[in-house]
């Protein structure tokens, strides 16, 4: 490894892989993020409708949220993807001609999630090892997202402040996770989630870490019925051994058979723009865009 010692970098090691790493090591549960099946995600990602979806939802929002508050004319804006796994989300963003000025990077612990984006989002993208609760910067990214991130931290307060901490003011942080309570499911302690959420969870967030909460919409509105009926019978997960609770999620978790994903993807794509402009009363999904005020200083 080579240290580098200007800029925000100085943070980090460099290793032979192009991967940022910090001068203190991460530690990263393992027991949460199956390397195992990164080929499956990224199939998921690039053509699972809800994903598809989510995407398109997020998407819309983010250019709607830097044209509102003036954020759009920055075409050189910085952005960062913090717990983004495999880079999902911003090869998502890579491919759209609207960020191609952008700085675009990802973060996540899992050194290994890293290694494997790297082909997913190129050399343009910076891939940074990070502690969500030890970020290093200041003051340093215009937007952050963390998406389906928050639910599986215990203290999610403390993970917005560390974001907080890294936004320029004026910067936006964007955060997605399960939404509510009656929506929760097997799946949900098969994925370690801690909680799901609401709007009145996002509004105490916003205040307990500091920021304006300009915008919360609920999501996966039109299909939410399915999506529980679909999960509502609970398998006994609890006595299931580690390969079969392998085998079980590989059924469950994969891109359905091509015309019901299409035919999925199509009643998705409906909620963009609609539950961005009027939203929706529920959905197994919500969407958060906190701001840092202007004249916030560190």
């Amino acid at each position: 490894m080579t240290e580098l010692t200007s800029g925000d970098e100085r943070h980090f090691l460099k290793n032979d892989q192009g991967i940022y790493q910090p001068v203190i090591a991460v530690q990263h549960r393992n027991e949460e993020y199956d390397a195992g099946g990164f080929d499956s995600l990224r199939k998921m990602q690039t053509q699972h409708f809800w994903y598809a979806g989510r995407h398109r939802f997020i998407e819309y929002t983010l250019k709607k949220m830097l044209k509102s508050t003036g954020t759009q004319h920055n075409d050189r804006l910085s952005m960062i993807d913090l717990g983004g796994g495999c880079g999902g989300w911003i090869h998502y963003l890579m491919n759209n001609p609207d960020y191609s000025q952008c700085e675009l990077a990802l973060g996540d612990s899992s050194i290994h999630a890293l290694q494997y984006a790297a082909d997913y989002v190129g050399p343009k993208a910076k891939r940074y090892q990070i502690d969500l609760l030890q970020l290093p910067w200041q003051a340093r990214w215009d937007v952050v997202f963390l998406l389906d991130v928050m639910e599986h931290i215990p203290d999610d307060t403390a993970a917005l402040q560390q974001a907080w901490k890294i936004l320029r003011p004026g910067g936006l942080l964007f955060v997605a996770t399960p939404a509510l309570k009656f929506f929760w499911t097997y799946n949900d302690e098969l994925a370690h989630h801690v909680r799901r959420y609401s709007k009145k969870d996002y509004a105490a967030l916003a205040e307990q870490a500091g920021f304006d909460l300009l915008l919360s919409r609920y999501f996966m509105f039109l299909l939410s019925p399915l999506l529980y009926l679909s999960r509502i019978k609970s398998p006994d997960h609890k006595n299931m051994n580690a390969e079969e609770l392998r085998e079980f999620l590989a059924r469950t978790h994969r891109v359905p058979a091509a015309p019901v994903n299409a035919a999925l993807k199509t009643i998705f794509h409906m909620e963009t723009p609609a539950g961005v402009w009027m939203p929706f009363p529920w959905g197994t999904s919500i969407l958060g865009v906190f701001q840092k005020r202007i004249e916030e200083q560190q």
